[in-house]
């Protein structure tokens, strides 16, 4: 169920669902400013030396594996726990990367032009006082797509770019995949399901006819996701306070989990179809329309001799136009398992970045980490690879929309705000899937 936060007296945020019952309390900070450089080079240090730390214990482990086929339990606890470490090391420096990569708003620098100034400026109006006398022949004069009065009022175009640019950051499979921003309700594309007819032929031979490229075509439909930030009216009076950033920064978040977790297992009724919803075919079967899958052979998880010879067959099972932008993409808990693997010459197949914001990488490849891949489970697809560039579309409809509603919550003033996204495969042969099937 959806929630929605609201401001409470103590300066934190009570949560509530969206039927209006209370939840649990939480706290956020309303603060803008962003790391300095030097918190994020202790981070990525601290992460370093927690990986060697990591890599010296799972040293001990492997070692004991070979000389008793088994190890000890104290050792196994040690490398879990480091291992978990890890990954909250990992998030930590990820955390502190997205803060210094935020954009303050008016800071491209460029010319002011006065018509956006003036929707700027009444637009704040709206939201601080719910003044719309301004703002409602403002659209109207520049018959913006998606202004809707009953709906909403579009944002300034600043605040839309820093959501989507913060959306894009916290959105693992929108940050890999092709993105088009469309001006209706849905995108359509064409593909030909067969070319025309070629042969060769002699230099007086006759030319026959051929046929000409029968053609389909893929339609993405821009579905609406919303969110419901919240705040008192002391705040929307507190001439202090950054009104867009604080709008921004209140639905990138909500608006980053909706996406992710439809661009991976969303069935395509009102939001977007994830890739694992597609039809699943063994890869030797495979046909356009589904998507190949590799079986690793062991039911739940990987062979214990050389194990990663299974990521290296999945790699290779897209053609090699792919590869060159070729991601996995999997969930921590599946990483976790994968950063213990070693290859033929003793070298650990996952390696962090060295460069902050940079995805970590397994063979050479990025990783792309999404909490909503399954983990490994019996016939569960826990990893996928491919060209998400080319093999998943994610389609944006200009404009993001905020309505502002100071009766549903008294005294909170709640800002109903949504954008409509799309998204689905777009060619099936640059994605495939790795099943833990025997």
């Amino acid at each position: 169920m959806s929630t929605i936060r609201m401001k409470n007296g103590s300066g934190g945020l009570t949560r509530l669902f969206a039927d209006g019952q209370p939840a649990q309390m939480e706290t956020k900070s309303h603060s803008f400013s962003d790391p300095a450089p030097h918190e994020v080079r202790d981070a990525v240090d601290e992460f370093m030396s927690a990986f060697d730390e990591f890599k010296s214990a799972n040293d001990d482990r492997l070692a004991q594996l070979e000389r008793k086929l088994s190890a000890d339990v104290v050792t196994e606890e040690k490398v879990n726990r480091l291992n978990s470490a890890l990954d909250l090391q990992q998030k930590t420096v990820e955390g502190l990367t997205l803060s210094m990569r935020r954009t303050p708003l008016g800071s491209n620098g460029g010319p002011v032009d006065p018509a956006t100034q003036e929707h700027k400026a009444a637009w704040e109006a709206y939201v601080r006082n719910g003044q719309a006398a301004t703002l409602r022949p403002l659209e109207a004069k520049a018959l913006s797509a998606g202004s809707d009065t009953d709906g909403g009022y579009l944002v300034p175009t600043e605040t839309e770019t820093m959501i989507d640019r913060a959306v894009a950051q916290a959105s693992p499979i929108r940050a890999i995949s092709g993105v088009r921003q469309i001006g209706g309700s849905s995108y359509r594309k064409p593909f030909a399901t067969s070319g025309p007819e070629t042969g060769w032929v002699g230099e007086t031979a006759g030319r026959p006819e051929t046929d000409t490229p029968v053609l389909s075509e893929l339609e993405f439909p821009a579905m609406e996701i919303y969110a419901m930030p919240a705040a008192t009216q002391s705040l929307l009076d507190d001439s202090a306070v950054n009104i867009e950033q604080w709008l921004a920064e209140e639905v990138q978040l909500a608006f980053a989990e909706q996406e992710s977790t439809a661009f991976v297992t969303g069935d395509g009724t009102a939001k977007p179809k994830g890739f694992l919803a597609y039809t699943q075919v063994d890869n030797d079967s495979w046909t356009w329309g589904k998507l190949g899958v590799l079986g690793t052979g062991v039911a739940g998880g990987f062979p214990t001799s050389d194990p990663a010879d299974k990521l290296i067959d999945l790699i290779y099972s897209v053609k090699s136009g792919y590869r060159a932008n070729g991601h996995f993409v999997m969930n921590g808990q599946t990483l976790s398992q994968i950063r213990k693997f070693k290859d033929a010459d003793g070298n650990y197949i996952w390696q962090p970045s060295l460069t902050p914001g940079e995805l970590s990488r397994v063979l050479n490849v990025p990783v792309a980490e999404s909490e909503d891949m399954p983990s490994i489970a019996t016939d569960t697809c826990a990893i996928a690879y491919g060209d998400f560039k080319r093999g998943y579309l994610v389609v944006d409809r200009v404009g993001v929309r905020v309505l502002r509603d100071p009766y549903s919550a008294k005294p909170y003033v709640l800002f109903y705000t949504t954008k409509r996204v799309g998204g689905g495969v777009q060619n099936f042969e640059a994605i495939k899937l790795l099943k833990f099937s025997s």
